[in-house]
């Protein structure tokens, strides 16, 4: 594990290299149903095929209620360029129900908040958290789980244990940076099974563990 001097050395490098992207966002950029929509559909998907499922949907109902209103068949066949859109269309109409009934059609801003709503675990909540609400929040995927587990930032078995751990190892002042930072690190340099370790601003502090451990896929 490294430790809190490496991990400030660390974090110092990636804001040198990439100031803008420490940077505070805007707060509530987008619309936040529409956005946790897009994210809840996004697991297990390609980019542009979440994209291409999320337009389908959003011609024919774009809130809560219209979305109830389309019978779970009709909504898988929607969004099914996504993949999993039978599940994915379950959990649409639970969430949505929980959303109208609980909340009264306010998706709630706090973790706690996100992940009560059925389909919504940590991941997609913490996507929401940084990039709807503009908080501080490191959403860990299967690039941040493997990069912090092969330089030693944080340790876990699970893609969840992984952003537990990693939390409080964040020095408030890169908050708003790390998940751009450490993400956008696995897809260039430290890939999974190419890492490019010669060319790796980063490999004197790495703990270059050559098999960090594989992310459970878990549905959100």
């Amino acid at each position: 594990m490294l430790t809190d001097a490496a991990v400030e050395t660390l974090f110092q490098r990636f804001e040198a290299r990439f100031p803008d992207d420490n940077r505070q966002p805007d707060k509530v950029q987008r619309d936040p149903f529409k956005s946790l929509v897009s994210v809840m559909l996004s697991a297990q998907s390609r980019d542009a095929m979440t994209a291409k499922a999320r337009d389908r949907l959003f011609a024919v109902a774009e809130t809560p209620e219209a979305i109830l209103e389309l019978p779970e068949e009709r909504l898988a066949d929607l969004i099914k360029p996504c993949g999993l859109y039978n599940m994915k269309a379950r959990n649409l109409h639970r969430m949505c129900r929980a959303l109208i009934e609980e909340r009264g059609g306010v998706i709630p801003a706090d973790r706690a908040g996100l992940t009560a709503l059925p389909g919504v675990g940590r991941k997609s909540a913490d996507i929401m958290l940084r990039f709807t609400f503009g908080q501080p929040v490191t959403a860990v995927d299967t690039h941040v789980h493997r990069v912090c587990n092969r330089l030693g930032l944080a340790h876990g078995k699970t893609e969840a244990q992984t952003a537990a751990a990693l939390a409080p190892r964040i020095p408030a002042r890169y908050g708003f940076g790390a998940h751009v930072w450490l993400l956008e690190h696995g897809k260039r340099l430290c890939r999974s099974r190419t890492p490019h370790c010669a060319a790796c601003f980063l490999e004197d502090l790495c703990e270059k563990n050559p098999a960090p451990p594989k992310a459970k896929k878990r549905r959100e």
